[in-house]
């Protein structure tokens, strides 16, 4: 257990109770109170001060208000009454403000003077998905889309920009969320410490479809990340069915590494059969989910800019479908 997790432990169970209701609803994969990275771990020991905090100042406030209404009914003097204001309402504030003041600014990133990153991944946000390249030693990229894979213990950099309005980058396991402004560049470092599956999502309003633009999240230990890229860096083995989706027209948006396949407007499918969702997170990845979504994306996601595959003949779809099912 962290030394942050030990410090505030004890305060947890008081915590809780007005807090009960509130943290039913919390899921581990996207909620700070479940950390998994090194922000998120110091912004959960925030909540709990602060959670802790709230619970003694309501106590006292009342204990006065109790004490006012059923304590003895005598004059107070007027040195009474000052230094009751003066305590209870200018120095107990001060000084708590100002505590919480103190440890809010220790939690500010410290990573510009932390020197280099150990991964650097390229994000755009687009409505509504997410484009992500993994930047080699190089400087060559390896483009993906929608799902985000991390090693544990290693500190990534995140190139964030967005081609069309503000979105936000949040992964609430892993640490605190930035925005992604059109024609700027923003940095943000993260360092997952446990691996698993979380849930990234924007948190910006941004359209329609802006509640689906969600993304997994997978960490990895390092040497399991090491091959995962390894794989992803390779070109797709040509399955049966390309010459259909490129006459289909899906070649002129979609890139698929290895083929002839090289359109940059919309996602990278070179490994899309092997990622564990489709839409930005909206769906599973099978077969009735990949048919229903080329006869209409707008069904699933309003907004969306793919075009609807209607016209195409059901064995045609059909034959799409099975082509985006072998890109593994």
């Amino acid at each position: 257990m962290a030394e942050g997790q030990r410090q505030f432990r004890g305060m947890k169970p008081i915590a809780l109770v007005p807090c009960a209701p509130l943290l039913s609803a919390c899921v581990s994969e996207q909620s700070m109170l479940h950390p998994a990275g090194e922000d998120a771990e110091a912004v959960a020991n925030l909540f709990w001060l602060m959670a802790a905090g709230t619970v003694v100042i309501w106590l006292i406030v009342m204990g006065v208000t109790v004490y006012a209404v059923l304590g003895k009914k005598r004059p107070k003097t007027e040195r009474f009454a000052d230094r009751f204001i003066l305590i209870g309402g200018v120095a107990f504030p001060s000084i708590t403000l100002a505590a919480l003041l103190v440890f809010g600014l220790a939690l500010l990133p410290d990573w510009v003077r932390a020197g280099t990153a150990d991964l650097r991944v390229h994000v755009t946000a687009e409505q509504y998905w997410w484009r992500i390249a993994y930047e080699q030693p190089d400087g060559s990229l390896v483009q993906s889309a929608n799902e985000l894979h991390l090693p544990a213990g290693k500190t990534t950099e995140f190139v964030l920009t967005s081609t069309d309005v503000i979105h936000a980058f949040w992964i609430p396991s892993l640490g605190g969320k930035i925005d992604v402004i059109p024609g700027r560049t923003n940095l943000w470092r993260l360092k997952p410490t446990e691996p698993g599956v979380f849930r990234g999502v924007c948190t910006e309003f941004c359209g329609p479809s802006h509640a689906l633009m969600a993304f997994p999240v997978v960490v990895h230990e390092p040497g399991d990340f090491d091959a995962w890229l390894a794989s992803e860096r390779q070109p797709a083995s040509e399955p049966e069915g390309h010459d259909l989706f490129i006459s289909s027209g899906c070649g002129a948006c979609h890139a698929v590494r290895g083929t002839s396949a090289g359109g940059a407007v919309g996602s990278d499918l070179t490994h899309f059969a092997s990622r564990r969702s489709m839409a930005a997170g909206t769906m599973p990845i099978n077969a009735d989910n990949l048919g229903t979504w080329l006869l209409d994306p707008a069904r699933h996601k309003p907004d969306v800019r793919m075009p609807s595959y209607e016209s195409l003949p059901q064995a045609e779809r059909d034959a799409l479908v099975s082509y985006l099912l072998d890109l593994k």
